[in-house]
């Protein structure tokens, strides 16, 4: 496929391994994966690609369970590459590979309030939209005004927050577009008060979650009027393992790598904790962490 593609500025890895792309630290090979220099590279890259290759959109990885058996199709990573940000009064304008702690402490720096949550977001912008990540009672869309997607041609579209239907963890794409870029709208705020916020909720993460070992953020969707952590705990579940894959002792809600899990272990315990719940609970966890790829 390589031979094929002209006048391109990135970066093309052939069968790159994905473990070290992924917050999880697991996962196959893809059988490519491109870091495009800019937007007019990633149209250039997109344009050239067969019309029916299956695409994967990778950001900082903490929101995704790639396979052992790796992704037969092409991975586009954006983390830290495309990360244009403007801030002008009250708005920022943000490319989807800038990371949500970055978002959060500028918006702070420019004495602008609404965007601290970022800062418990472990991953880029562009996972945040694709998921309507939130933390702390906010979401991600509730700031949004309008995005710019690109399609498989690599035409860029311009589009407002209404043309989404966004709910909780979950936002429906027109089909073949991918968020590029956002507007984020947010209130004048105090630099002082939005910097010390930052610093409170990154003080409770690191109390509460095992931020010090590889894990994907929160495993589970909340149920309605309750907390996936709560009915985990609550069965005794914490510290159940499968190989190297165990439910965090320190935030039920949280799968961890302990050193030498395989994606596998991870989905067989994901699987695990969903029977033992629905078991007990009556609940069926759904998951919000994105599972892709093949089996080995």
């Amino acid at each position: 496929m390589m031979s094929q593609m002209v006048d391109l500025k990135g970066e093309l890895k052939v069968n790159e391994p994905l473990a070290k792309y992924t917050s999880w630290r697991v996962g196959g090979i893809a059988r490519q994966l491109y870091k495009p220099t800019d937007k007019v590279d990633l149209s250039l890259f997109l344009s050239q690609l067969p019309p029916t290759e299956p695409i994967l959109w990778l950001g900082l990885g903490s929101n995704l369970l790639v396979r052992d058996g790796g992704f037969a199709g092409t991975v586009i990573y954006t983390a830290g590459i495309l990360q244009n940000f403007t801030i002008s009064e009250d708005k920022i304008e943000s490319e989807v590979g800038v990371y949500c702690s970055k978002l959060a402490k500028q918006a702070a720096k420019a004495g602008l309030s609404g965007a601290a949550f970022f800062a418990g977001i472990p991953g880029t912008l562009g996972g945040a939209l694709a998921m309507n990540a939130g933390a702390h009672g906010t979401e991600t869309w509730s700031l949004i005004s309008q995005v710019e997607t690109v399609d498989r041609a690599g035409q860029f579209h311009q589009r407002t927050a209404d043309e989404f239907k966004v709910s909780y963890r979950q936002v429906v794409m027109p089909a073949e577009e991918w968020f590029v870029s956002a507007t984020i709208q947010l209130q004048p705020g105090v630099q002082e008060q939005e910097t010390a916020e930052i610093k409170a909720l990154l003080k409770r993460r690191n109390e509460t979650q095992p931020t010090n070992q590889p894990c994907a953020g929160s495993v589970f969707r909340n149920p309605a009027d309750d907390f996936a952590g709560r009915l985990i705990e609550t069965s005794g579940l914490k510290g159940l393992s499968v190989g190297g894959a165990a439910v965090s002792d320190k935030h039920a809600n949280f799968i961890v790598n302990t050193g030498d899990a395989s994606a596998a272990d991870i989905e067989a315990l994901i699987h695990l904790v969903q029977q033992k719940i629905a078991l007990e609970h009556g609940v069926n966890l759904q998951t919000e962490v994105h599972i892709v790829g093949e089996s080995a």
